[in-house]
């Protein structure tokens, strides 16, 4: 695979810059921001970046691979897109952008359910290798069809998402109007007419809409009947029959995402999970939990009884190394991905990935470490 980037943007740090430069403040709000005070959203990077790993610069060296083993699937690098709601309105097609950079440099795409592409449209783009995350809807007969749809394409993975009893309360969203209803202000519409590459990319490509739930949504909804319906479809809350019940019916690998304590690692354990995901929804939900990184030192023992992966704070192939020294068996990132496709449009998916992987190699060449393994043996205690 080819990891030629665009040198005009070497960090994530450029690309968040350029990001804000091309998108309407609502949209890039939307993306960057956290809930509350952004204390957690914060706490997330800053503890992770805490994290040091020891060089051995005198012993052998000849070379590094990042390839891993998950689920019984080889991926050629350690991280995968995590699933981000409305990623069309951050910058439009961006599902189908990420998803077929990520089928082809080999890791894996979570698809949120509120995204902005359909199961169906993401399974034609990666022949079905994509994993999927669930909100629980309030009727099991939409959870059902949801996850026969997800095995008539050929999805292998099942994501919950366990950390979303109740919205995050998040004040920019609610002051741009994408609160539940959204609605469009005065101030958004000037904001999207100093956007006009934006603008123009989202009239091509069509108001952005929940794709996946649209055989479910009544025809001719306004803004305000939209939002009623979507809250009113995932009012349901996750708990252990929950699970149990898509456990019994879902024969592939299943995944819960928003889990930050021994207690509910240890249940999902009990309750059949292949894995779960450390998160604390990249700080949009409980602005007072822990970071993401704290609560994965509290749940790397038990890593040989379930897989343990890691989101929240991570922003870069230095951060990916970060969290795997410490114990996770692999990473995923949202927001640099989204920034990166915000900024450059169709090539931002194959630029992020370029970018992440030259990091994460050079870290490993760096402090000499042979395997994405054996990071842990480098981890400053």
């Amino acid at each position: 695979m080819n990891l030629q980037y665009n040198q005009a943007y070497p960090g994530i740090d450029d690309l968040r810059r350029k990001a804000k430069s091309k998108i309407p403040r609502f949209a890039f709000e939307y993306l960057d921001g956290g809930c509350n005070e952004d204390v957690n959203l914060h706490r997330n990077t800053e503890e992770l970046r805490d994290v040091q790993l020891n060089p051995y610069y005198l012993n052998g060296h000849e070379g590094s691979n990042m390839t891993v083993e998950l689920f019984g699937k080889t991926y050629q690098a350690p991280f995968g897109v995590a699933p981000v709601g409305l990623q069309g309105l951050i910058w439009p097609n961006s599902p189908k952008i990420l998803a077929k950079a990520a089928y082809e440099h080999q890791v894996p795409f979570i698809l949120s359910t509120v995204s902005t592409s359909s199961i169906e449209e993401i399974a034609k783009i990666t022949n079905g290798d994509f994993w999927f995350q669930l909100y629980h809807p309030a009727e099991e007969k939409l959870r059902d069809d949801i996850i026969r749809r997800l095995k008539e394409v050929g999805c292998k993975v099942l994501v919950i998402l366990s950390d979303v009893p109740t919205f995050g309360f998040r004040p920019r969203d609610i002051r741009n109007g994408l609160a539940m209803p959204p609605r469009m202000t005065l101030k958004n519409i000037v904001q999207t007419i100093g956007r006009p590459h934006w603008a123009l990319q989202t009239l091509m490509h069509g108001t952005p809409n929940f794709a996946t739930m649209q055989p479910y949504m009544p025809k001719g909804l306004d803004m305000k009947q939209l939002g009623a319906f979507m809250d009113r479809t995932f009012s349901g809350r996750l708990s252990m029959e929950r699970i149990a019940a898509i456990r019994h019916q879902w024969d592939g690998k299943l995944v819960i995402k928003g889990i930050a304590t021994p207690e509910d690692a240890q249940l999902a354990i009990n309750l059949g999970a292949d894995g779960i995901i450390v998160s604390n929804h990249g700080g949009r939900q409980l602005d007072s939990a822990e970071s993401a990184i704290a609560s994965l030192k509290n749940l790397v023992s038990f890593k040989d009884q379930i897989k343990i992966m890691m989101d929240s704070g991570i922003r870069s192939g230095a951060d990916v190394a970060r969290a795997l020294a410490v114990g996770a068996d692999f990473t995923f990132l949202g927001r640099t991905f989204m920034y990166s496709t915000a900024a450059l449009g169709n090539e931002g998916g194959q630029h992020a990935m370029a970018i992440l992987k030259r990091q994460l190699k050079q870290v490993m060449e760096q402090v000499n470490c042979s395997q994405v393994s054996e990071l842990h043996r480098h981890l400053i205690r």
